[in-house]
């Protein structure tokens, strides 16, 4: 198969579909790989290193499109690069389409095979190809929501970690799954006084042996929310619900019970955000302002530290292309039910459950297509 990387392009995105380790395991398979010129350097992969793995550079992503027959990349496509799509092209990336309907409509035209990192799953029920960027932006919120608490990015001027003397922030996080867990690792690191807030009890129950007393835990409900919310310095919105928009659990009312300079760090924006009042932001203008809430909505967030995600997202994605590639993906999509369970899109049909009901699409369950 011809698998093609081309360089992606949305705004302060850096990260890579394929390193050079990743490469090298396909050419050893029999396959060939396009990567764009100039695709990895901002994850510290140069052209060099990816022809010396056995890829050949092609001089730019319109040569990748037409040539490739399966697309690797690592955000969702823009609107240029879904115009590039065709009828029985692969594309396999991340698409959180639940909340992108113009996205949806897109895809669903050009007649590709869109298989979604994020709704792939695995045996003990988790999400195996989202975990790592899910771990890399929980570890780095109490980080960007630390900063922007700082007064010269609009904050109330609180220190996280507070000093002998003075009280800590109160940081709450709202989800305690893959991201939550390690947004509360580092800010108990940091010295914050926290809270997590799930309905899982089982979630709860493993936060509480991990940390022990140091991170409160508490079932979610919305007086609990609203309760927390309000004396909360900042609030890590880390809820997820696999394929669908997010809750909107922090409602417009509750910004004004919280302080002026108060925080929220919205994780779960890619998939629509956890506030109501919550929309994308970018690298290049990360926050704005509501009711005097910083909200920091970045939807890419571990495009900040590219080349840790980008190895960590190779690492996890690496065995589903080799499937994929070496037997076709209807195959690949017959002999794994986890695997299966990443298709949303195949030739003009929506083949992801909770896509089609936040859509209000009609759904074609992948089986039927994959058989």
């Amino acid at each position: 198969m011809r698998i093609g990387t081309p360089k992606e392009i949305k705004n302060h995105e850096y990260r890579v579909g394929l390193v050079p380790a990743s490469v090298m395991e396909l050419t050893r398979a029999g396959h060939e790989v396009l990567i764009e010129k100039g695709a990895g350097l901002g994850a510290g992969v140069s052209d060099a290193e990816y022809e010396a793995a056995g890829a050949k550079i092609a001089p730019d992503a319109a040569a990748v499109f037409s040539d490739a027959e399966m697309i690797i990349k690592v955000k969702e496509p823009q609107a240029e690069e879904r115009a590039r799509l065709r009828r029985g092209q692969i594309l396999f990336t991340y698409l959180h389409l639940a909340p992108d309907v113009a996205q949806t409509r897109d895809l669903m035209k050009s007649g590709a095979t869109c298989i979604a990192y994020e709704t792939v799953t695995s045996q003990d029920g988790g999400l195996p190809l989202l975990a790592p960027m899910s771990e890399v932006a929980g570890r780095l919120s109490p980080q960007v929501g630390a900063t922007a608490l700082q007064k010269e990015h609009g904050g109330r001027g609180v220190l996280l970690g507070g000093v002998p003397g003075v009280a800590p922030a109160d940081v709450v996080i709202l989800g305690g799954g893959v991201s939550g867990s390690h947004a509360t690792a580092i800010a108990l690191g940091m010295g914050a006084s926290v809270t997590v807030i799930d309905r899982s009890h089982a979630a709860l129950r493993r936060l509480s042996a991990q940390f022990g007393g140091a991170a409160r835990t508490l079932f979610s409900t919305a007086a609990t929310i609203a309760d927390h919310v309000a004396n909360a310095d900042l609030v890590i919105g880390a809820v997820l619900i696999p394929g669908a928009a997010a809750p909107k659990l922090v409602t417009r009312a509750m910004l004004a019970t919280m302080r002026p300079g108060s925080v929220i760090v919205d994780v779960a924006i890619d998939q629509g955000g956890c506030c109501e009042t919550s929309h994308a932001t970018t690298h290049a203008d990360p926050t704005y302002v509501v009711d005097g809430v910083v909200h920091y909505c970045v939807a890419n967030m571990p495009g900040a530290v590219a080349r840790t995600s980008t190895f960590a997202l190779n690492n996890a994605t690496l065995p589903f292309a080799l499937a994929i590639a070496n037997k076709g993906w209807r195959r690949a999509l017959l002999e794994d039910a986890h695997l299966r369970n990443g298709l949303n899109v195949h030739d003009g049909a929506l083949t992801c459950k909770p896509v089609a009901e936040a859509q209000g699409l009609s759904f074609t369950p992948p089986e039927k297509l994959a058989a």
